[in-house]
């Protein structure tokens, strides 16, 4: 491990975390501004558009092909993120991958809560299978909340009876917003999640809802006829036994689950690739698992439309 990396990434986030935090709009605006300084990959094409009535960006890096998608929905505990936040570690998931991401500016509590998010994400979803992308060819994935929320689009998906994607991929899932019943959110190691943090976005998403409902925490859902599902977790996390326990239920379930418990590491450090070596690298093992498990291009129907530049 590169010690003295993690390391200054541990300071850059502790003076981020110095001054409080007044309202939901100032985290917001921070959470911008530190995005901000963390650049795609080179000579990433973006663009804007609506999919389903829903705001996203397609971000594709060069050489992603595009007959396909990675869906991907940006962490933030349902009330903050945004297409810009996460567009570097988009670029980044699009480059490894092969294919052109297509973030998706879902509506945020506490303006917008449980389920407007969920019927956001499996609008878009349904729109690109109805814009003939093949579903062989698609991968839902999402940090934090964004993961919770990838495995509440598939649930969706299931048992709306359509067609699957090819895989999920959670990078530090928060899938249990039961946050009364938790043992394990007395971690202290962590700076990108603090335990109280935790209390506060549940309430704004549920807004009163049933913190056990499975599309608003999927490790309560049945698990079964998912997809293959790949789960990054760092040992340092807040948020670690929400990876464990789903990679079980799952396993329980019948399904099929890879896990990577990556040590020493805090909540989504993906985010850090340009300075953390450890972020590359679970960055490149996720493109490696995604490219075994989407269909290769010489499966797909003769003339399949390409679709980064459709809004």
């Amino acid at each position: 491990m590169a010690a003295a990396d993690l390391a200054r990434v541990l300071d850059l986030l502790r003076g981020r975390e110095s001054a409080p935090v007044s309202s939901i709009e100032e985290a917001r605006a921070r959470l911008e501004t530190f995005a901000a300084s963390i650049e795609p990959v080179a000579g990433v094409r973006l663009a804007s558009a609506r999919v389903a009535a829903v705001p996203c960006e397609w971000v594709v890096a060069p050489g992603a092909v595009e007959d396909g998608a990675l869906l991907y929905l940006h962490g933030g505990g349902y009330g903050l993120g945004s297409l810009a936040t996460h567009r570097a570690l988009v670029s980044r998931l699009s480059a490894t991958t092969g294919l052109p991401g297509l973030t998706v500016g879902y509506r945020l509590a506490p303006e917008h809560p449980f389920p407007a998010a969920v019927d956001d994400a499996v609008a878009v979803y349904r729109a690109l299978l109805e814009r003939g992308v093949p579903p062989a060819r698609i991968v839902v994935a999402g940090d934090s909340a964004g993961g919770g929320l990838a495995m509440a689009t598939a649930l969706a998906v299931r048992e709306a009876a359509a067609p699957l994607p090819a895989a999920v991929v959670c990078l530090s899932p928060w899938v249990d917003l039961d946050v009364a019943a938790r043992s394990d959110a007395s971690s202290a190691r962590d700076p990108m999640v603090a335990p109280d943090e935790l209390f506060l976005m549940a309430a704004l998403y549920l807004a009163g809802a049933d913190p056990r409902a499975p599309l608003a925490s999927p490790l309560h859902a049945e698990l079964h006829g998912l997809p293959p599902l790949l789960i990054h977790v760092g040992s340092a996390e807040t948020l670690l036994e929400d990876s464990l326990r789903l990679a079980a239920r799952v396993r329980e379930a019948g399904g099929s689950v890879t896990l990577e418990q990556w040590a020493d590491m805090i909540h989504v450090w993906h985010a850090f690739a340009p300075l953390l070596p450890e972020a590359e690298a679970a960055i490149a093992r996720i493109g490696a698992w995604v490219r075994e498990r989407i269909a290769p291009l010489a499966m797909q129907a003769p003339g399949a439309a390409a679709v980064a530049s459709a809004d």
